[in-house]
């Protein structure tokens, strides 16, 4: 498997190589060399992708211009090697493997947190609740990584807590781990020159900065002036010719802007690649349930979300709303699984409840642990893949999960129960069914 990968990369390499001689003449010629070795695979996403690239009016055809002349080729290559080749093509069958061998999840990424410190103190921000002096060190997330790679695992994804107050153990783990590729969720204010410099130079991290809509929504939650620091630290890694995207939380109060095309072309026009949208979840006991969107709300986010991604050349991903590409919920190490800055190994990103710790077990061991093993058991956890969750939209099947493994929460400074935090999810799951179910079938009829 490891010279056949080596033999792929050295293609990949070679076709980059190609491409940026004359772009347009020679991304074809790199289409015809795909169509001819990859027989049947990927059929429908080649065709696409040459769709895109020979009609000048295709939305994505600027995309893959901007692509090619605005990101730094050695950003563009390694970027794709370690995600198109490693994290695909080489990870997962390695995953596949691993699935079959051990009987649970293995994910295709892993999420973790640095750190809970943060220089910010956002409002409802549920990683706050950690407080802000528990780190995981440069050794334990080294040896996650290992781990993880053990396992086929080549994408991680830091979130936090701010992960870029650790920013140079950062930079050191993606020279260690050349071969990865790496996501990074951050408030922005952070990065700098030097920063990005060194982003450019190891060419596998991206960062996706997270706004909360326009200046006014964005400063209400996390503070005067960090919109501004924000969108200063994209220009600038725009103009380093460095990939970038935009993380997105939508609530009640919020939707209608943060969704609205005058947000999603200022987007584009900051030069953003992609941007993942995420539902407010009620997570914390100061969580304010009145912030989850309505019914209504929620639907037309779904529409808007997929009219933009069809009509408009930013990639928008919707956590929630995209569950049927991905066959319902992908926690539990399904497709991943968190770990937070004591080495707590959580089912989900909002979902703090655990029986397996870092620094007492190996990934794998945690992997086949009761709470893992209750979602591999449990999933998919509704049929209807607009309600996936096993919290927000079916709040029994956690309380059931919980109570069965006895997992307890992370939350170090201000533990939640597993009731309290369902019972703020109970009538959203019933005013959102109805809704789910008429917009689900709709797409099946």
């Amino acid at each position: 498997m490891e010279v056949a990968a080596s033999i792929k990369k050295l293609g990949l390499e070679k076709a980059f190589q190609y491409l940026y001689k004359d772009p347009e003449k020679n991304l074809l010629k790199i289409m015809d060399w795909a169509d001819r070795f990859a027989g049947d695979e990927f059929e429908s996403q080649r065709k696409l992708i040459r769709e895109i690239v020979t009609d000048s009016k295709h939305p994505y055809h600027s995309f893959v211009e901007r692509v090619i002349h605005e990101v730094d080729p050695h950003v563009m290559q390694t970027t794709a090697v370690n995600f198109f080749l490693n994290a695909a093509l080489v990870g997962w069958p390695k995953q596949e493997e691993c699935r079959k061998k051990y009987g649970c999840n293995i994910p295709w990424a892993i999420l973790l947190d640095p750190t809970s410190a943060c220089n910010l103190h956002c409002t409802g921000c549920w990683a706050a609740e950690y407080g802000n002096k528990l780190n995981l060190s440069y050794e334990e997330i080294d040896d996650i990584i290992r781990q993880g790679k053990a396992l086929g695992v080549y994408l991680y994804i830091y979130t936090g807590g701010e992960p870029l107050v650790r920013k140079k153990d950062l930079i050191r783990l993606c020279e260690e781990h050349s071969d990865c590729v790496f996501l990074c969720f951050t408030n922005g204010t952070l990065i700098d020159e030097t920063f990005a410099d060194d982003l450019l130079r190891v060419g596998n991290f991206v960062p996706a900065i997270s706004l909360e809509g326009f200046e006014e929504a964005t400063d209400f939650r996390r503070g005067e002036g960090v919109f501004k620091k924000a969108t200063a630290a994209m220009e600038l890694l725009r103009k380093k010719k460095l990939l970038y995207g935009i993380s997105a939380c939508y609530t009640s109060a919020n939707f209608a802007s943060i969704t609205s095309e005058e947000f999603f072309d200022s987007l584009i026009e900051m030069g953003a690649y992609f941007i993942w949208y995420f539902h407010y979840m009620p997570v914390g006991n100061d969580a304010l349930p009145e912030l989850m969107p309505t019914p209504e709300q929620r639907v037309e986010t779904y529409h808007r979300i997929r009219h933009y991604r069809a009509a408009k050349p930013l990639f928008a991903m919707d956590f929630q709303n995209d569950a049927e590409y991905v066959g319902g919920c992908i926690a539990g190490g399904r497709r991943y699984f968190h770990i937070n800055a004591n080495g707590d190994i959580d089912p989900c990103v909002f979902i703090h409840y655990s029986d397996s710790n870092i620094r007492e077990k190996t990934i794998l061991e945690a992997l086949r642990s009761p709470m893992m093993m209750a979602y591999h058991d449990g999933q998919p956890f509704n049929e209807n893949m607009l309600r996936p969750c096993p919290m927000l939209e079916n709040p029994e099947k956690l309380r059931e999960m919980v109570g069965k493994t006895q997992a307890h929460s992370t939350d170090l400074q201000s533990p939640e129960t597993v009731e309290h935090l369902c019972a703020k999810c109970d009538r959203y799951a019933e005013n959102w069914k109805p809704a789910a179910e008429q917009l689900w079938n709709g797409k099946e009829s």
